[in-house]
């Protein structure tokens, strides 16, 4: 046993430390970059012939696009048991036969990355400077940080947002280039050779070498302006004459904040699986170096650290450990009154649950919420067993017995009542540890966990104890102490109120099998009318943001509107830092939308997660033009949509027409709904355009092709990339466009020429007719391949999630939607709709296990049922706990109450274990069998359960960082444990005597009772 708990402590410092078991879905998000792209094109040309290939891989879930303006994010999420490198290498491939279809004009490839665009960072680094412009900054942090850190280990990405890469943007004037008869076409011909960095080769003479090399690239801004473009009348015509180059960023529509000052950020995500606290202290460490090679004018500050809440979670919880084992070795004092009587049973503890830390390492488990709970629930399993054994070895010692001969006649009594209740309590986990999905996988740790630490515990109690009980505890001789007395006397005087009550029970046998019918059909009841959700919303001191601006908004009018939001946030006394960008193609994000990730103080410092969410958002509802969508970021997170609010429910159709003329009323319809708040869609159909009829007849005569048209205007205003230098760390392009104030005109499209196969230079305007009147999507969904249309919502106040999916449901059927528009739950919704389905069947498993193992073990069919028939007065206590506190029916307080299946049936055993030996040993009748178990029984039983309940109380109270997660569980087992205590203790014996009666009537006597419990009765009484 030594070495047992020396190994344990050792596994200790090795176990990795994170907020929850791994559970996350492989996931990986291909983002195409195609500048100037509208969203309608970036759907057709770049996302369709992508998702067509990668709906052929196997093990693939779920398949969504966002195209957004210049941006397609296209994210795959396979199978839990699908490896993610090697669905990496088929997605790889399928890239790969896609690239016939794709554009050739994409600037580069598509990129793969495996990460969650739904997940939020675990760490957000900003870069900022007071005296360096943005474009400096942004180069050291994409050459020197990003770089680096995306090399570390469990890194998926490092996404560098408000991106300020330099570029030369080379800003033309329309009026003075048509003047010269010149388009830009011409300009853009001319730039593409402007700048090359080819081979040269070398001269090799006799003796020496001469490696060649010439001014081919031109790397400043300045050196452009001197570019010729034409020559007019024997003169040259250049850049400088109609227009300049300068230095600016590649994408000059992208703005990024920390803490309200603009700045670079750099979001950090992790690998589906890698372990939280190892990734970021892998980035910590690697820092320092880093910002040694950064200007010493640029500063990096770290703006969010999900470790930090991480470690007050899993701090909290293991002081809640410490708590449960101190409660319940104070019960155990306060019941024996005997140093060594509690110093005996207590050293379970820590054997077991030392030990079980060996085996969680062995098993690649982590110190996590779970794993940690799982250890609180265990105190109060794994003292059970040994103070089952040490009271009947104490009660034998208290009539008289020498020391060792009572451990002898305790350890044999009691030996297999220990194995019944261990056996049964893990065979409670046998449905957990074979359910699928991410519930089970969830809670696999779990389960493993609590079962290791029973199995040790059984272990402990079956050699240990009772060697122990043989070396310390002594026949007591003389008076007991006055406080001992008093504490006696309180026994004595419950154990005969008990011993009054129960005669009166059982004299009146039919009303207290009624209250047991009664209690049976409540917890029916009960579980029916319970609201229903999946997981408590946590909070881990991280709110997501999303801002909407009006469809029409320009990107100067978002910068306006995000930066009056930002004020908003800085000045609440919550926030400890926040960051905020703005821009299209931003993880998909569209241009009238801002993000914000704000990093709330301490736990202790600050109100509830949700009631600084409540205090923005009615400050933000003062803005006009702008809405603030927001959301507590979970460590639990389901799907692969980025959304505004925190579940979402999909329309999809195959006519992208229906799908925009239903989704509009199916959105009005689910606003109307009590259950929800905060209902957003992220269909945006009303973006203004400028629509360019063209006159092809004319433009035929002219000899003007469209794709010249789409050409020019690519040229004048879609940043586009028409060159590229390079250096030692990285390549920047050099961008063309119009003047940044007439880019800002529409008038600006009467100035534009275009260049015809003839020569000439042909007025745009002569070509066109612009039409403003029509509007387009921002962006364009899709959802398996078909168009695609997300609703998402919060809770309102008092909602379960149960109740929102059954109004969301019968919302959709009262409109009348046609039947081709399927309405799905995505994410965490769709997660929970599976896990409902799935509950009743999972007690039901449960329980036949329990009845099964207690079937084999008793050879009986009857007897289990009587040790079940404690069950569901402990669904009632568990489930009207839960209601009184104002908590829904959560996976959390299922697996509470699957606990309860295994710890109150052990009150059942000790009763029937005694009861049928005192029968066979004794030749008691069955009545006086079963009240001299009842009470003889009566003080393990009691202290059993408060020793469980104790365990529980801590999690039910506790109000840390986390405590929402664990709170459901401690409601359920406190609730459940006070209610069976009182009532099974009347309840059982009745249930058996009428059980015993009919197992008489159905066979022989000489079959009446379990044949393996007879041998143990004889083996005792030998």
């Amino acid at each position: 046993m030594a070495a047992l708990f020396l190994v344990g402590l050792a596994a200790y410092p090795l176990l990795p430390v994170a907020p929850l078991p791994e559970v996350d879905f492989p996931t990986i998000t291909v983002t195409t970059q195609y500048p100037g792209a509208s969203p309608s094109t970036m759907a057709s040309a770049v996302a369709q012939p992508l998702e067509t290939q990668f709906s052929q891989i196997a093990g693939l879930a779920q398949l969504t696009s966002i195209n957004v303006l210049g941006t397609s994010s296209i994210t795959l999420q396979f199978d839990l048991a699908r490896n993610i490198d090697a669905a990496a290498t088929d997605v790889l491939e399928a890239i790969n036969a896609a690239q016939g279809q794709l554009p050739k004009d994409l600037p580069s490839p598509p990129q793969i990355r495996k990460q969650n665009p739904a997940d939020a960072p675990i760490l957000i680094l900003s870069a900022r400077s007071d005296t360096l412009p943005l474009t400096v900054v942004d180069d050291a942090a994409e050459n020197i940080l990003a770089q680096r850190l995306s090399q570390v280990s469990g890194v998926a990405q490092v996404l560098v947002t408000g991106q300020q890469k330099p570029a030369v943007r080379v800003q033309i004037d329309a009026g003075k280039l048509a003047s010269m008869g010149l388009t830009l076409e011409d300009v853009r011909n001319v730039l593409t050779t402007a700048t090359v960095n080819g081979p040269k080769g070398s001269v090799n003479g006799p003796n020496s070498a001469w490696t060649v090399l010439d001014n081919d690239q031109l790397t400043k801004a300045g050196a452009y302006n001197d570019v010729i473009v034409a020559w007019r009348n024997g003169a040259p015509v250049r850049i400088g004459d109609i227009g300049h180059a300068v230095r600016g960023a590649q994408n000059n529509l992208l703005a990024a904040w920390q803490n309200g000052r603009r700045g670079i950020l750099l979001l950090v995500f992790k690998q589906p699986g890698a372990n939280v606290i190892a990734t970021v202290q892998s980035v910590k460490a690697a820092l320092p170096a880093l910002e040694a090679s950064l200007p010493p004018a640029l500063h990096v500050n770290t703006i969010v650290d999900r470790t930090q809440t991480i470690r007050a979670s899993v701090h909290d919880v293991t002081f809640t450990l410490l708590l449960s084992i101190s409660l319940v070795v104070m019960v155990i004092f306060l019941f024996l009154r005997s140093v060594w009587a509690t110093v005996i049973p207590s050293i379970t503890v820590p054997l077991a649950l030392v030990g079980t830390l060996a085996a969680m390492y062995l098993l690649g488990f982590s110190l996590d919420n779970l794993s940690l709970m799982g250890l609180t629930i265990a105190v109060g399993f794994v003292v059970d067993d040994a103070v089952v054994m040490l009271e009947n070895i104490y009660r034998h010692i208290e009539a008289g017995m020498k020391p060792m001969d009572a451990a002898l006649k305790g350890a044999g009594e009691i030996g297999f009542t220990i194995v019944s209740i261990s056996t049964s309590l893990i065979a409670v986990f046998i449905p957990l540890l074979l359910m699928g999905g991410i519930v089970g996988r969830l809670f696999r740790e779990f389960a493993v966990t609590v079962s290791v630490a029973v199995v040790l515990s059984a272990v402990v109690s079956l050699t240990l104890t009772p060697m122990l009980c043989a070396r310390f505890l002594l026949t007591h001789e003389g008076g007991h102490g006055r406080i001992y007395r008093v504490v006696e006397s309180g026994f004595v005087h419950m154990l005969g109120f008990y011993r009054r009550t129960l005669d009166i029970a059982l004299r009146y046998r039919g009303i207290t099998l009624t209250v047991f019918l009664v209690t049976l059909s409540l917890t029916a009841t009960l579980f029916i009318m319970i609201p229903k959700g999946f997981f408590p919303p946590q909070d881990v001191g991280l709110i997501i943001g999303v801002s909407e601006g009006p469809q029409d908004a320009s990107f100067a009018k978002m910068l306006r509107l995000q930066s009056r939001l930002n004020a908003i946030v800085r000045a609440d006394p919550a926030v400890a830092s926040f960051a905020s960008a703005v821009g299209a193609g931003v993880a998909g994000q569209q241009g009238n939308n801002g993000r914000m990730f704000i990093n709330l103080k301490p736990w202790g410092e600050r109100p509830g997660v949700m009631t600084v969410i409540a205090r923005l958002v009615r400050k933000a509802r003062d803005l006009v033009g702008v809405q603030l969508f927001m959301q507590p970021a979970q460590d639990i997170n389901v799907g692969g949509r980025l959304a505004r609010t925190t579940y979402q429910y999909t329309l999809q159709d195959a006519s992208a027409g229906q799908l925009n003329e239903w989704a509009p009323k199916v959105l009005e319809r689910l606003r109307a709904l009590p259950e929800l708040r905060d209902v957003a869609t992220d269909q945006q159909i009303a973006g203004t355009t400028a629509t360019l009829r063209i006159d092809r007849q004319a433009a035929q005569r002219l000899g003007v092709e469209p794709a010249a048209i789409d050409a020019i205007l690519d040229d004048a205003f879609g940043q586009r990339e028409v060159a590229q230098y390079f250096t030692q760390l990285n390549s920047y392009y050099v961008i063309l466009e119009v003047r940044p104030d007439e880019a800002a005109r529409l008038s600006t499209l009467d100035k534009l020429y275009v260049k015809a196969t003839t020569g000439a230079a042909v007025p745009l305007s002569v070509l066109v007719r612009t039409d403003t009147t029509p509007v387009t999507p921002l962006a364009v969904n899709h959802q398996g391949q078909f168009p695609a249309v997300t609703i998402s919502f919060n809770l309102a106040p008092g909602a379960a999630l149960g109740d929102a999916v059954t109004a969301i449901e019968q919302a959709q059927r009262g409109l009348g939607t046609p039947l081709a528009l399927q309405g799905t739950f995505q994410g965490t919704a769709q997660a929970f709709q599976t896990s409902l389905a799935s509950e009743p069947y999972l007690i039901a498993a449960a329980l036949m296990a329990v009845y099964i193992i207690l079937g084999v073990l008793y050879e009986s069919y009857i007897l289990p049922v009587v040790i079940l028939s404690t069950l569901p007065s402990a669904g009632v206590g568990a489930l009207l706990m839960l209601m009184l506190a104002g908590q829904d029916l959560s996976v959390i307080a299922l697996i509470g109450i699957i606990l309860l299946i295994g710890i109150v049936k052990k009150n059942g055993i000790m009763m029937v274990d005694f009861a049928i030996t005192a029968e066979r040993r004794d030749g008691e009748t069955p009545l006086n069998a079963i009240r001299q178990a009842c009470l003889m029984r009566f003080r393990p039983i009691m202290m059993t359960t408060m020793a469980a309940m104790l365990s529980g109380l801590p999690l039910m109270l506790g109000n840390g960082a986390g405590s929402e997660l664990r709170r459901p569980l401690g409601l359920a087992m406190v609730g459940g444990l006070a209610l069976s205590q009182i009532l099974t203790l009347y309840t059982t014996p009745v249930i058996y005597l009428y059980l015993d009666s009919l197992q008489h009537w159905l066979a022989p006597s000489s079959r009446r009772l379990p044949r393996l419990a007879a041998a143990l009765g004889k083996a005792s009484a030998d």
